[in-house]
């Protein structure tokens, strides 16, 4: 089991492979920028390995994985001491990636993943651990894709008007005042939703009057923060089309995409939205789930 307590600090969960090692190198930066702990991660999964839950795996296979978990720590551990002079820690977890980095995350700023994994006997940080930990994670979730370089890029952030995305707004504002850079708040009432009201007839309504309404819910949502940043620049796109269209076009325009886990229209106990999935799978620039 995770023994160890997060502090604060930016966790990492790296496997050796090359979207962990993009995290890695992402997570460093970060944590130089803004003086924050690192702590590196990489999770066994030997209870995993557990026949029936009762057969223990061969001794020579947990200490084969242990000897591997420690030179991919190593490597890591190297890899982000060129980026950072910060407290940097490393932590073998017996546990699985999910349960170790969900553990720790209850005590972390955020918690980086690589974009990619391929490894089999051990964590895999791919599709299913991104994706458990964006929807069950205490704090931010950042998956690191795309292109890592910032330049003058803003913070595109999607608002869609639920209660669920004011974790997304807030955690935008402090990113982008952060980075100082400028925030993109995106508002797409998507045409999948006017399709299956509306039939083949939809292109034929006049949609300005929604419009109007659509742009007064970003409005209003954005409305408080903006007197808490008086000096940032905030744009307002407010667009008639598919939310994961619109988030998918501006993540080639940002140096971070925020979202949050769930949104208008999710079920409890639901694990991710699917616009969040998307973006997890598709995005063209380091992607934040906010809880």
């Amino acid at each position: 089991m995770t023994t160890i307590s997060a502090g604060g600090a930016l966790v990492v969960g790296v496997d050796g492979t090359p979207g962990a090692a993009q995290a890695v190198s992402w997570a460093a930066g970060l944590a130089a920028e803004r003086g924050a702990p690192l702590l590196l991660v990489h999770g066994l999964g030997i209870s995993e390995l557990y026949r029936g839950q009762l057969v223990p795996p061969p001794e020579r296979l947990v200490r084969e994985l242990r000897d591997r978990g420690h030179r991919i720590l190593r490597q890591a551990r190297d890899l982000a001491t060129t980026s950072t002079t910060a407290d940097l820690r490393v932590h073998l977890a017996d546990d699985s990636a999910e349960a170790a980095l969900t553990a720790l995350s209850a005590g972390a700023r955020m918690v980086v993943l690589g974009a990619t994994g391929n490894t089999r006997l051990t964590s895999v940080f791919g599709r299913s651990v991104t994706l458990t930990l964006a929807a069950h994670a205490h704090c931010p979730v950042v998956s690191v894709r795309g292109d890592t370089s910032p330049g003058d890029l803003p913070v595109v952030v999607g608002v869609d008007g639920s209660p669920l995305s004011e974790n997304a707004v807030e955690t935008a504002f402090a990113e982008a005042a952060a980075r100082g850079t400028s925030l993109v708040a995106v508002h797409a009432w998507g045409t999948g939703q006017t399709t299956r009201v509306f039939g083949e007839v939809a292109d034929y309504y006049d949609w300005a009057p929604t419009l109007e309404t659509e742009t007064a819910v970003l409005a209003e949502r954005l409305a408080g923060r903006r007197g808490r940043h008086p000096d940032l620049t905030v744009e307002h796109v407010v667009v008639h089309d598919d939310p994961r269209t619109a988030l998918l076009g501006w993540s080639h325009k940002a140096q971070l995409l925020v979202v949050g886990s769930r949104g208008r229209g999710g079920f409890t106990g639901l694990l991710l939205g699917s616009t969040s999935q998307a973006l997890l799978h598709h995005a063209a620039c380091p992607v934040l789930v906010a809880h």
